[in-house]
């Protein structure tokens, strides 16, 4: 998901992306350590597992 992410911010302006250790914190690793890799916003769920690109260009359009 980072390569793609990487790969998308060449043609977009994307904010920016603080990459998490899921398992290093027990708050995170209940709450996504199935769903990993997890794309955030704000808080909000963008996708999990794969990257989802239109659906992060949405929410950043509404943002």
């Amino acid at each position: 998901m980072i390569a793609e992410l990487r790969a998308l911010a060449q043609a977009v302006p994307l904010p920016p992306i603080e990459v998490v250790d899921v398992d290093a914190d027990p708050t995170l690793k209940r709450r996504f350590s199935l769903h990993v890799p997890v794309l955030l916003l704000d808080g909000t769920v963008v996708c999990r597992h794969r990257l989802d690109a239109g659906e992060l260009m949405r929410l950043l359009r509404q943002g």
